[in-house]
């Protein structure tokens, strides 16, 4: 994935309605008209961010007569989760190092009170 691809990816996802309209397309198929249906905005708003979509590839719009289906398109996300997994392997080696330390600093701070006679 290039980064403009991962950058469209991630500005897409940036908004709430625009994830929505992902997680009612992972369902399956749907027209505008029934991805619009849960939110209170006009149908021309709805089709502001299915262009959004459709141009970061995570969306494509296919043609059935009157009916213009919307379909996820999941590689654009699966390109992302990767991207992102490289990161999260990085933080849980810090954290997992954090920890050791940590546990180290506190056996050595937990002596008991004989060891520090004078």
């Amino acid at each position: 994935m290039t980064a403009d691809q991962l950058s469209l990816t991630f500005s897409a996802l940036a908004d709430p309605t625009r994830r929505a309209i992902l997680a009612r397309l992972a369902g399956g198929e749907a027209s505008v008209t029934e991805l619009a249906a849960p939110f209170t905005m006009t149908l021309p708003a709805i089709s502001k961010h299915l262009k959004v979509l459709e141009r970061a590839k995570l969306i494509s719009r296919g043609r059935d007569a009157q009916w213009r289906p919307c379909r996820l398109r999941a590689e654009p996300l699966q390109d992302a989760e990767e991207w992102i997994e490289r990161y999260r392997v990085l933080w849980e080696e810090r954290f997992d190092r954090l920890d050791d330390y940590l546990s180290e600093a506190q056996a050595r701070g937990a002596k008991s009170p004989e060891d520090h006679h004078d």
